[in-house]
C-alpha cells in the first residue's frame, strides 16, 4: 500500500492551506505564491486536492478520467467521488481524528460496511450504506472518544451515537464539502 509518509507540516506550508486539519500545521508561516504562472496555480490546486484526500498521482489520475467521462461538471464530480471514499467517510463521521488515523482504522479492519469488513480505503461508499465500528473495536477508548466527541458532521452524513454507525444519506454538494480548492483550475489543468 503506497501512501505519503513525508513531512506533513512542510507540505501544508508549501500549499498555503492546512490540508491535514492540524492546529499547528501553519504555525511557522506560509510560502508566498505571488509570482506563479497560470500553470503553477493550476498545479498547486491539484496538489492541494491530492493532499486533502491523501491520494497519490496514479490513483488521482484515474479519478480525474472517470470524472471527465461522467455527465456534469467534472470538478464537482471529482471532488464528490473523492469525498465518498471510505477512509474519508470514516474521518468525516469522527471515527478517526485525522485522515491518516481513519485510513489506518480501515486497513486494520475496524470498519464494517453493511455488516461486512472492508479494508480498502479507496472503497466508494454508496448512498444508504451503513458504516459501523466493528463490535470488538467499540471497546477501544480512542475510537469511542473520537466518535462521541466529534460534533462536526457534514449535512450529507447521518450519525448514530448509540450504535456507533453512520450513513451516507445523499451525494455531497460541492458547497458542503469543507475543503479550500478551486476545482475549475484542476479541470483546466487536465483539459490540456
Amino acid at each position: 500500500m503506497a501512501r505519503n509518509t513525508g513531512p506533513r507540516f512542510k507540505v501544508a506550508r508549501r500549499l498555503g492551506v492546512d490540508v491535514f486539519g492540524h492546529p499547528k500545521a501553519l504555525k511557522r508561516g506560509v510560502q508566498d505564491h505571488k509570482n506563479r504562472s497560470e500553470y503553477g496555480i493550476q498545479l498547486l490546486e491539484k496538489q492541494k486536492l491530492k493532499a486533502y484526500y491523501g491520494v497519490l498521482e496514479k490513483q488521482f489520475r484515474r479519478y480525474v478520467e472517470k470524472a471527465f467521462k461522467a455527465k456534469g461538471n467534472p470538478g464537482e464530480i471529482l471532488i464528490g467521488r473523492l469525498e465518498c471514499r471510505l477512509d474519508n467517510m470514516v474521518y468525516r463521521l469522527g471515527f478517526g481524528s485525522t485522515l491518516r488515523q481513519a485510513r489506518q482504522m480501515v486497513v486494520h479492519g475496524h470498519i464494517w460496511i453493511n455488516g461486512k469488513m472492508v479494508n480498502r480505503p479507496s472503497y466508494e461508499v454508496q448512498i444508504d450504506q451503513k458504516i459501523e465500528l466493528k463490535p470488538l473495536s467499540q471497546g477501544i477508548s480512542v475510537f469511542r472518544e473520537n466518535f462521541l466527541n466529534n460534533n462536526q458532521v457534514v449535512p450529507y452524513l447521518k450519525k448514530d451515537l448509540d450504535s456507533f454507525t453512520g450513513f451516507l444519506i445523499r451525494r455531497p454538494i460541492r458547497e458542503e464539502i469543507p475543503i479550500q480548492v478551486i476545482d475549475s483550475r484542476i479541470v483546466e489543468f487536465y483539459s490540456k
